[in-house]
């Protein structure tokens, strides 16, 4: 099974972040790194305000049924400084003209799973430093599935 760690840019909602951590920690993946605007639990150090920091995380706590507890994450203010420091190959889920099916995608031993913004997805800057975009083919009338429906679709397919 590959090391898989997850960055999640910019997404919005807590309840997203929280059942990504939740299927996270079902999958067995290595780290969670929050960055941009993305919601996150409370942290050593944390410089935002107590009760701010408390109520959001008690927010992704709800849906992530403690998982919070049980699957590491780290929070970057500056994506690009993280970026600058992986080492690991980027792996975008991410509907794009340069994509493929994620049922045709053969993943490295490690790698970061990246996912996006709820609406408008992974931005074209990252997206042009991911060695990788797979996306998920819909069968159906709508664009795209829930960022944290797309995030177990892939970890599922990736981990088989």
């Amino acid at each position: 099974m590959p090391e898989i760690t997850l960055l999640l840019h910019n997404i919005r909602s807590t309840h997203n972040v929280g059942s990504i951590f939740r299927t996270a920690e079902g999958f067995g993946v290595s780290k969670i790194v929050c960055t941009g605007y993305t919601p996150y639990p409370e942290l050593d150090g944390d410089t935002r305000l107590p009760h701010l920091a408390s109520k959001i995380t008690k927010q992704i706590d709800k849906t992530s049924l403690g998982a919070i507890a049980s699957v590491p994450f780290e929070q970057h203010d500056n994506l690009l400084t993280w970026l600058d420091g992986n080492t690991l190959p980027l792996v975008a889920l991410e509907q794009d003209k340069k994509s493929i099916s994620l049922a045709h995608f053969e993943p490295p031993d490690a790698f970061v799973l990246v996912l996006g913004e709820e609406v408008e997805g992974i931005p074209g800057e990252l997206l042009k430093r991911c060695n990788h975009i797979v996306e998920i083919p819909m069968k159906g009338k709508k664009e795209s599935f829930n960022v944290s429906v797309a995030a177990g679709i892939a970890l599922f397919s990736m981990t088989e």
